[in-house]
């Protein structure tokens, strides 16, 4: 997805299920289903060439499955994969997908005020289902606002959608995957990174922000060469380190001037 411009023209813009006595769970269902549309397709290639290369690696296809089923972490799949045909420890994978998949904290305690008066029912499924792609939907919807009280089925239908399409790629990339040549050359992964900027572009809106997204890029360029992986995991740290010391400081700054 290409970077965007404030006006979000690129980016899947919310579908309005109408005003809030109107709504019902079926339209804030579809509705959250239609708008990750355009991130679903910019994640299609992306879970196409895991499946590829998880059975490349050595997986079998029960556990590649398995793998997206039961993990669905697109970004730590591939690390894990990728790690696994390197020889490495398994304690070593875990604990790489563990700091990789970090930034889910933030994204819940984003969440957590919209939520919090949902039963565990809804909770724990929405847990699981929540990815870089559903929470930038679904955050956006609950920040509208209107006082609809079936936005958690909008999140429900953005994260189901997205579920669903990345566990048929996995298999699009087990079958088909295999009978296409070099497809892991073809640069289609760059997809899911472009998918990426595009999501993480709109959020920019303060220094903080700002500082984080380019010392966390400039320390995944510099820690690149490190082996297992490992410049993810120093990158990752360095980001929101850099992110909540630059908030402190603006802060204290804005408390000295009033």
């Amino acid at each position: 997805m290409a970077a965007m411009s404030n006006n979000t023209s690129r980016f899947p813009s919310l579908s309005k299920p109408g005003r809030s006595h109107r709504t019902t769970p079926s339209s804030e269902f579809w509705a959250g289903a239609r708008d990750i549309i355009p991130l679903v397709i910019g994640a299609i290639p992306f879970g196409i060439i895991f499946g590829t290369l998880a059975i490349g690696a050595g997986l079998s296809v029960t556990a590649t499955l398995a793998m997206s089923a039961l993990v669905f972490a697109g970004s730590s799949q591939f690390i894990a994969v990728g790690m696994v045909a390197a020889g490495t420890g398994g304690l070593l994978v875990v604990l790489t997908a563990f700091v990789v998949n970090l930034r889910h904290l933030l994204y819940s305690v984003s969440l957590v005020p919209y939520v919090k008066e949902l039963s565990q029912r809804w909770k724990v499924p929405l847990a699981f289902w929540l990815t870089d792609e559903a929470f930038a939907i679904a955050i956006r919807r609950y920040e509208r606002g209107d006082r609809s009280p079936y936005k958690h089925w909008y999140y429900l239908g953005a994260a189901v959608t997205m579920y669903s399409n990345w566990q048929l790629c996995t298999v699009l990339g087990i079958t088909v995957g295999r009978m296409i040549p070099n497809a892991t050359e073809w640069g289609l992964d760059f997809a899911m990174s472009v998918t990426f900027i595009g999501m993480v572009i709109p959020y920019l809106k303060t220094w903080p922000m700002g500082i984080a997204v380019v010392v966390a890029g400039i320390g995944a360029l510099l820690a690149y060469p490190l082996p297992h992986k490992l410049g993810l995991m120093v990158a990752a740290i360095a980001g929101i380190a850099a992110g909540a010391y630059s908030e402190r400081f603006f802060d204290s700054m804005n408390h000295e001037h009033e």
